[in-house]
């Protein structure tokens, strides 16, 4: 497998040539400062190819072309947003640049509770509590009929948490499902954010009267107008799965499992409607076998996350060692040599640790933390080549 890394551009205090020297051989980044929906043009997209290039690595996948939240509740001005992103996966292709990861979910991109969560050893990692989490969506964003999505023993576990949550908690929750980490990814926190929960629910409100089968049918409208694009441009378009994958605050979501996964890759059927193997977030669904998962979409997979989790039966989880947890990374490595070899993996939510939650790395993206996982990913591929 290439190993890649998330690299932020230019203004990423982690460096190419940091990348270089832990033994990086592919970039996944992409033109973080265009807004969402506008066209990539192919002169930007050559020129940071280049740059890339120039410190010996390659520009391996694009991670992520952001689909606009209008395409995705169906709005009128969708047709020529994906006019738009058809028009940059040509640029992509011209440039040689293969391989563009995205995701479908709605509003609200990868969700936790808390981000130094102390572990023993004195590290920290990301971790969501679903208790806090149902407080957020009852009493913070007091979404109307949100108490229905819970069963009386989680509720009951809010209400105990009523009783002593503080403000400065309450802030905190905030700051962390809203603002941290969605500001780095999504262009809708993005910026000077005074009112972020008004914010949060004015985007979701936008997805009133919108179910599973609607927001599948506003995909799959989607995938038959950029596909057939993306195959003439010689690019791979991987969806992402949902992070967690289940249902949150009254949202849809539409890549958690086995059979979301089926009918994304029936909707349009083709080599270049492919996944976004993201081990991490399909091992935080306790419904998902991970190596089975891995084993039977190998075919259509273009790009590897490889993290774990770890997740009690209340429906908490925090990132495992890349050694550990439920998302059998040996497993999946080995599987992935054997039926795709030469994929693009990259490691993902590294923990926070020796001096590391002192920078000032976005959220899940430290720099000795995920050298300390590629090393051990490196480790798990080459004693699997050499068996």
């Amino acid at each position: 497998m290439e190993k890649t890394w998330r690299w932020f551009g230019k203004s990423d205090s982690i460096t190419l040539d940091m990348l270089k020297q832990i033994g990086v051989e592919g970039v996944v980044t992409a033109l973080h400062h265009i807004p969402n929906g506008n066209v990539w043009s192919y002169e930007e997209i050559a020129e940071l190819k280049r740059f890339i290039e120039s410190y010996g690595l390659r520009w391996s996948v694009v991670e992520s072309l952001p689909v606009s939240e209008s395409i995705k509740f169906a709005g009128a001005d969708r047709d020529q947003l994906i006019q738009n992103y058809c028009q940059s996966l040509k640029n992509l292709g011209k440039a040689g640049i293969g391989t563009v990861c995205y995701n479908f979910m709605p509003v609200i991109d990868w969700i936790r509770t808390e981000l130094n969560y102390v572990l023993p050893d004195g590290t920290s990692t990301l971790y969501f509590d679903k208790t806090r989490f149902a407080y957020f969506d009852i009493h913070i964003l007091e979404r109307r009929g949100a108490s229905f999505d819970y069963t009386d023993a989680e509720l009951e576990q809010v209400n105990k948490l009523a009783e002593v949550i503080t403000v400065d908690e309450k802030e905190a929750l905030i700051q962390t499902i809203i603002v941290k980490t969605q500001g780095f990814v999504n262009d809708s926190f993005k910026g000077d954010i005074q009112k972020p929960v008004a914010l949060f629910k004015a985007l979701l409100a936008k997805f009133d009267g919108i179910d599973k089968t609607q927001l599948r049918e506003n995909l799959r409208y989607f995938l038959q107008r950029v596909i057939p694009v993306a195959e003439e441009a010689g690019i791979n378009l991987c969806i992402h799965p949902d992070d967690p994958p289940m249902a949150v605050l009254g949202l849809p979501r539409i890549v958690t499992d086995e059979n979301d996964i089926d009918w994304i890759l029936q909707a349009v059927d083709s080599p270049n409607n492919g996944l976004t193997f993201c081990a991490g977030s399909l091992s935080s669904g306790l419904h998902n076998n991970v190596p089975e998962l891995a084993s039977r979409f190998a075919s259509r997979t273009h790009f590897v996350h490889l993290r774990s989790t770890d997740v009690a039966e209340n429906g908490n989880f925090m990132e495992a060692s890349h050694l550990e947890g439920r998302g059998h990374l040996v497993e999946l490595v080995r599987i992935f040599q054997q039926q795709k070899p030469g994929l693009p993996m990259r490691v993902d939510h590294g923990k926070l640790m020796l001096g590391d939650a002192e920078k000032s790395y976005n959220p899940g993206y430290s720099f000795l933390g995920r050298m300390y996982a590629l090393a051990q990913v490196s480790g798990i591929m080459a004693a699997i080549e050499n068996s």
